[in-house]
Order: C-alpha cells, then sequence, then structure tokens
C-alpha cells in the first residue's frame, strides 16, 4: 500500500527523533495537519491540493524535527558568535603574523633567498590562519551544541569612553618632541659623537652617509612634522594622511634596509672598536638582520595605527 503525503512527511520527522518522543510528535502533527487540510477542504480545495499546500507550508521535516528537538541548525549562534568572532579576529590579526616574521627571521638568519623566504613564510602564515580559523569555529560549534558555558559575561564597565573628535594637542607635541629628540641625536653623533672610547667618541652611524643620505633622512623627518601639523590642523585622521604616512613609512623603512643590506649604515670604526675579537662576522648578520626586522615591525605598526585612526574618525563621522 502506497504511503500519502502526510504519511511520509510525518515519518521523515520522526525518524530523527528520540524514540521516546516520536509517538507524541506523531499525534500532534496528524492532528495539527488534518486541521489545516480540513480548514482548506472547507475553502473549496481539492483533497490532494490542500494536502499538498499545508505540508509545503510546514517546510523541510528536516527543519520541523530539529525545532522539536531543541537542535541548532547554526554552526554558531547569538549566544556564542561576538565571543567566537572577537576572539577569531584577535587570533588571526596577532598568531598567523607573528608565526610568518618567525619564520622570515629563521630564513634570513640561516641565509635562504629572498623568494624563498617570502614564500615560507606567506605559506606558514596562511596555513595557521587556516588551521586557527578551522579549530577555534570547531570548538565554539561543540559548545553550541553541549550548551557549554564560555566564563564570559558582558557588564557596563566594559562600555568604552567616548574617543575624542579632536586629535588631542599631546599627540602633536609628542610627535614633534620625538622628531627633534631624533635629529638632535643624528647631529650630535655626526659631529661629537656617541659612543665612548676613553678617547674621541666614535659616530655610530657612517660619517660617509653625509650629505645625501642623511639629507634624505631629515627630509623624512620634515615629512613626519608635516604629517603631524596636518593631523593637529585637521583634527583627527582621514584617509588621504593614513595613506601619506603608510608612504612614509615605506620610504624610512627603504632607506634604513638599503643602507643595512650594503653594510653602509654603521661607522666602520665603530665596528671595529666594538666588536672586533668579540663577534664574527655571522654575529653581525643576524644583529643587522634583527635590525631590520625591528625597523619593518615598527613601521608595519606605525601605518596600522593611522589607518586604525582614519578608520575610527570615518565610523564617528
Amino acid at each position: 500500500m502506497t504511503a500519502t503525503l502526510t504519511e511520509r512527511y510525518i515519518a521523515a520527522v520522526t525518524k530523527t527523533l528520540n524514540p521516546t518522543a516520536q509517538d507524541d510528535v506523531r499525534v500532534e502533527l496528524e492532528a495539527s495537519i488534518a486541521d489545516a487540510v480540513d480548514a482548506r477542504l472547507e475553502q473549496g480545495q481539492t483533497q490532494e491540493d490542500a494536502e499538498r499546500t499545508v505540508l509545503t507550508e510546514l517546510g523541510d521535516p528536516a527543519a520541523l524535527a530539529a525545532g522539536f528537538a531543541d537542535r541548532p541548525l547554526h554552526l554558531i549562534g547569538p549566544r556564542y558568535y561576538l565571543t567566537w568572532w572577537r576572539l577569531l579576529k584577535l587570533l588571526l590579526i596577532i598568531v598567523p603574523v607573528s608565526v610568518a616574521g618567525a619564520v622570515a627571521l629563521g630564513q634570513a638568519i640561516a641565509g635562504g633567498n629572498i623568494g624563498e623566504t617570502i614564500g615560507s613564510a606567506i605559506g606558514i602564515g596562511l596555513s595557521v590562519a587556516v588551521h586557527i580559523a578551522f579549530w577555534v569555529t570547531l570548538v565554539f560549534a561543540v559548545l553550541e551544541r553541549t550548551g557549554a558555558d564560555t566564563g564570559v559575561r558582558w557588564d557596563v564597565d566594559q562600555l568604552p569612553e567616548p574617543q575624542a573628535k579632536e586629535a588631542p594637542r599631546t599627540e602633536l607635541i609628542t610627535s614633534l618632541a620625538y622628531l627633534v629628540i631624533v635629529t638632535g641625536a643624528v647631529l650630535w653623533d655626526h659631529f661629537r659623537g656617541f659612543f665612548p672610547t676613553g678617547g674621541e667618541p666614535i659616530a655610530i652611524l657612517n660619517p660617509e652617509l653625509w650629505p645625501w643620505w642623511i639629507g634624505g633622512l631629515f627630509v623624512l623627518l620634515a615629512a613626519e612634522v608635516v604629517l603631524a601639523i596636518a593631523v593637529y590642523g585637521n583634527k583627527s585622521w582621514n584617509r588621504g594622511l593614513a595613506i601619506f604616512n603608510t608612504a612614509l613609512a615605506v620610504l624610512f623603512v627603504s632607506w634604513w634596509l638599503t643602507l643595512l643590506g650594503r653594510g653602509d649604515l654603521i661607522n666602520p670604526e665603530f665596528i671595529d672598536f666594538a666588536f672586533t675579537g668579540a663577534v664574527d662576522e655571522d654575529a653581525l648578520r643576524i644583529l643587522a638582520i634583527l635590525t631590520g626586522f625591528a625597523a619593518v615591525g615598527i613601521a608595519v605598526w606605525d601605518s596600522i595605527d593611522g589607518w586604525r585612526k582614519a578608520r575610527r574618525t570615518a565610523a564617528q563621522a
């Protein structure tokens, strides 16, 4: 005997339910479907059309069964979503970049070429990002289905302080003071020398960088002054200022890495006096690599900070 559409529908709903609940659900569905079909018969529909319309409106039997079983059909629901998203963003920002940087540093110290270093860093960084996304999502999907408590609670103390729309004057003063100190240090190093020797102090920066390379550095520092004044005059960051800040960071890193790679950044006399007999050439190469990575890290952070401030200003507007 061929089963009716109603019987097939009820069987599809109850087959995934707990055996103790199947009979109750079957009875409930039979009654509700029959009432809905009778109501449509009274409106003039045929038995076949009425039954098909009612079952179609009830929807996918698997979804209905999940409702009876109180079983979620989403991967991560609203109870855990914000915690999952905040944790995932934090980990994706920190971990892949840190791992990629560590791999690149290791490859550089080991003497790998630029192509191998970049390829290994990007490949491992992407792999780490995929693993983080998968495992964090899996953990929260399990929490969603077990109903476990993450221990995360929101309270009013977590409300952020309103951000001032104007760039604080202290930020301008701090930037200008920093640039004055750097400029003064470069001039002092050249004319008086920084490193004590028991006699005449030795300059740390290579004197042969004067005047053109140091002049280029002073141009970049002057551009930083212009940027600080522009931010203060505009009372906030914007996209154009963030682009200008990023360009300055790239130029500074290019200046630094070019001289560091050519071995022209540090005064040879200083290296001979400070390190001869204490460290070998490999140690000096490693020190140069670490210094280069530090410069890149500072530049990247400065660029990101500028874009973050510009985005915050846009959001406030």
